[in-house]
């Protein structure tokens, strides 16, 4: 039991989100035993909310070009899910802390908007990974469809690590979700949840430098009883 929480203690603190991939695509074999390790995630009453359309090749550019266009139009995009309200108190200093990390890592100097706004689209291209998965929920499960697909974005990601790829989820692709859903093909009934780009990591380049910082146990928990 010691060394299974060993390993999992182990991916989870080597799992980071990478900003910088390599473009060699992933062999379809190790990504299939990602998808069904990622497959065992447990969900509401086992529903099983997730769908997973994952773009390679052609499809990822095709893809990146319609998306990056939208998002660097100037216009705004609509997103099946509310974005927080806003981030406040310790929140909001923890936001800061993880993006003041990506733009010193980059050299980007603070307050410099037109550059935060230039890597904010690289989202977009998917910070150049061969893949991106896109987690859709069923529209009846609401929230509790989301949280489940919150689950198994988890649980692909550390699978991946395993498989010693390199993971990011991203909200910001969920943004564009028409767009997204022109692409997956599907109709309102599908909700999307996110995507994750991912890959081989280029372990070199400056956006992969750094590490986020966690709360320690007394900040996050609270033990009542015993």
């Amino acid at each position: 039991m010691a060394s299974d929480l060993d390993s999992v203690e182990k991916l989870l603190a080597a799992r980071y989100s990478c900003r910088a991939f390599k473009p060699e695509p992933v062999p379809r074999a190790t990504i299939e035993r990602v998808l069904n390790a990622a497959q065992k995630t447990a969900s509401w009453c086992n529903s099983q909310p997730w769908q997973v359309t994952i773009f390679s090749g052609d499809a990822v550019r095709k893809f990146g070009e319609d998306i990056y266009k939208a998002a660097s139009g100037g216009g705004h995009g609509a997103s099946d899910f509310p974005f927080p309200r806003e981030y406040r108190g310790v929140y909001l200093d923890r936001r800061r802390e993880s993006g003041f990390q990506l733009y010193n890592a980059l050299g980007i100097a603070r307050g410099d908007k037109a550059a935060y706004q230039k890597q904010m689209l690289e989202n977009f291209r998917f910070f150049g990974a061969p893949h991106v998965a896109i987690v859709t929920s069923d529209e009846a499960l609401g929230v509790y469809g989301a949280i489940d697909c919150g689950g198994y974005v988890n649980n692909f990601m550390l699978a991946a690590q395993a498989a010693g790829l390199a993971t990011i989820p991203q909200a910001a692709l969920a943004g564009y979700s028409d767009i997204v859903r022109k692409h997956l093909g599907v109709g309102d009934d599908r909700k999307v949840v996110c995507g994750i780009s991912f890959g081989y990591p280029d372990t070199s380049h400056p956006a992969n430098s750094y590490r986020t910082t966690r709360a320690a146990i007394p900040e996050a928990v609270a033990f009542i009883g015993g």
